[in-house]
């Protein structure tokens, strides 16, 4: 392993494998990988200690549970509170999947999912009702060009590594 990547190929295709068959066993995959169960189950505890493995849980489909409107919500918030406040009140919102504090013109971004265009002020007036937002604005998205993915940076990393 170079020190530039914190994975080689054999974590690599390890992560690959997992994404592909959530569910496969640590026999299966030695097996499958061509070494030893204890390898397999050494590569996994380091990957999952050192952050790069993070969960092993079903991925969901927010549209198929009925949330079939997605979109980014760009907030600006009061300075003096601070932006972890902000995101404590943005975690206690369901429909908040994710938020990031970014530069530029924005304090912070999120991505949020609504039933249709209704329940979709509904979440809106909920982020905005918090003291420390002070403007929020929102684009809904049309369609998924790329769904979020990590395995082709795995991938790349695991190459640059060898």
């Amino acid at each position: 392993m170079t020190s530039e990547s914190p994975i080689d190929s054999l974590d690599a295709r390890l992560i690959r494998l997992l994404a592909d068959e959530p569910r496969i066993g640590i026999l299966e995959c030695a097996r499958r990988l061509h070494v030893a169960r204890g390898t397999v189950q050494a590569r996994l505890d380091k990957l999952s200690a050192r952050g790069v493995v993070q969960g092993f849980g079903p991925d969901i489909d927010a549209a198929a549970l009925g949330f079939r409107v997605t979109a980014f919500v760009t907030l600006e918030i009061r300075q003096a509170g601070g932006h972890d406040r902000v995101g404590r009140h943005l975690a206690g919102i369901p429909e908040v999947l994710e938020a990031h504090t970014v530069t530029g013109g924005s304090d912070i971004v999120a991505r949020v999912v609504a039933r249709d265009n209704a329940d979709l002020q509904r979440v809106l007036d909920q982020i905005v009702e918090y003291e420390g937002v002070l403007r929020a604005s929102s684009v809904i998205a049309l369609a998924e060009q790329v769904r979020y993915r990590t395995l082709p940076l795995v991938e790349a990393a695991g190459r640059s590594a060898a």
